[in-house]
């Protein structure tokens, strides 16, 4: 079964500006993506299923949030992961409560200064890949995010190897160096410190 892509910055930009069918079209071309997130970071299937769904309401009700069109891949992965998350935590405190004899899978629960710990750095991520031109913005999120191959990025692209594999590189460093920043002005650090 082949993979789908994300639908495109146009059709994005249309739903964002409160386009109906936008919106509609937007939704059903990003459900294979988002149920293919949830299936990888749910417990369960059937709380992929729920988290999938969810997902998509929010996307539709909130589609004009989205800051960036070429965010949409890593918003939506935010989204899923939260609802994978708070899902795993209800199930795990409905076995924990008193008289219940179920036994307990070891399922990590992050505590909430490590949860908006992983939510600033996300945010600080999708927001330093929406920063990126299009052209590498599309090689990070299909390689990184979507996971295609090298070749089939290029592919997909019109490009060479090689040159996805520049561009690729280029945006991972702009990635970094953004998010770096960021986290050494939240620290009160020197941007331009000794790191090599």
């Amino acid at each position: 079964m082949a993979e789908r892509s994300w639908p495109g910055e146009q059709l994005i930009g249309a739903a964002q500006r409160g386009d109906a069918e936008a919106i509609s079209a937007l939704v059903s071309g990003s459900h294979p993506n988002v149920v293919r997130f949830a299936r990888s970071l749910c417990a369960t299937p059937e709380d992929a299923e729920d988290a999938a769904q969810e997902a998509l309401i929010i996307l539709y009700r909130k589609i004009g949030m989205l800051r960036a069109s070429g965010a949409l891949a890593s918003w939506m992965f935010r989204i899923v992961r939260n609802e994978c998350l708070r899902r795993a935590r209800t199930t795990l405190r409905s076995r924990t409560t008193p008289g219940s004899r179920t036994p307990l899978r070891e399922v990590p629960v992050p505590s909430a200064e490590d949860e908006a710990l992983h939510q600033w750095e996300a945010g600080g991520v999708a927001a330093a890949v929406a920063s990126l031109p299009a052209d590498q913005r599309r090689v990070l999120i299909m390689r990184d995010v979507q996971g295609y191959s090298g070749r089939m990025v290029a592919d997909a692209l019109g490009i060479s190897t090689a040159a996805m594999k520049s561009r690729l590189h280029r945006a991972r460093a702009a990635v970094r160096h953004r998010v770096r920043l960021t986290a050494d002005s939240a620290s009160g650090g020197d941007a331009d410190g000794d790191e090599g």
